[in-house]
């Protein structure tokens, strides 16, 4: 007998500024689709956990008047909300701001079918969450911060759309240190490692160049690019 499959039940559909964008639901599961691309889904959120929790366990700010500082984060890209309900939950970050250039999912998150994982993260005082494509933020914003975790890409080589592909080069990379305090950390998630990014971040300067590998469910692992802008 044939195994039935169930069809994905579309929630909605937009055509925003970068294409079309899809909120569908996949048994128990929500999925953001873009382009016909599929972007991210309900189902683990290991992965965007793991960048917020890197990139803070790499900064090493100093201690004024035997006091820690409360570090600021900046986050490249929504999502389904992980990264964001999570570094909500985490009191040692002082200030979180989350970069979403989808209107789209910025509704779905406020009043739409995956508020109820990050409801409580949007009632935050410490969240702000800005409307934006993240290469031109980084470029024009005078705000700095401790820690910048990006995760609007399968990585720096596969990009969602063409235009992401600056953010990986040397003016997009001058830009994210930019941004960053000294000392600072850039935390960048990738559905596989890439020596090539890694040689590319240490010619923009960055110091302290890893990747982690992040264990999933199937295949393998996936992998948080690692680097602290010079003090």
């Amino acid at each position: 007998m044939p195994v039935a499959y169930e069809a994905p039940e579309v929630l909605d559909r937009r055509e925003g500024p970068y294409g079309e964008v899809v909120l569908r639901r996949h048994g128990g599961l929500l999925q953001i689709i873009a382009n016909g691309c599929f972007l991210m889904d309900t189902s683990d959120g290991r992965s965007e956990r793991r960048l917020v929790d890197a990139a803070l366990a790499a900064l090493a700010r100093p201690l004024p008047r035997g006091r820690p500082v409360a570090p600021r984060v900046l986050i490249g890209g929504l999502g389904v909300g992980f990264s964001l309900a999570h570094a909500a939950a985490d009191r040692r970050w002082g200030g979180i701001t989350v970069v979403e250039r989808e209107p789209a999912v910025i509704d779905w998150h406020r009043d739409g079918p995956l508020s109820a994982l990050t409801r409580a993260a949007l009632a935050d005082p410490r969240t702000e969450v800005v409307e934006a494509d993240l290469t031109e933020f980084v470029n024009e914003t005078s705000d700095t911060f401790d820690a910048l975790c990006l995760d609007i890409d399968n990585g720096p080589g596969w990009t969602v759309t063409e235009g992401n592909g600056s953010l990986y080069g040397a003016a997009g990379l001058a830009d994210c240190a930019r941004v960053l305090r000294p000392g600072g950390v850039l935390a960048v998630w990738s559905a596989q490692p890439s020596p090539v990014f890694e040689e590319t971040l240490r010619n923009a300067g960055f110091q302290q160049v890893r990747t982690e590998e992040i264990p999933v469910a199937r295949g393998v692992p996936d992998v948080v690019h690692l680097c602290v802008r010079p003090g």
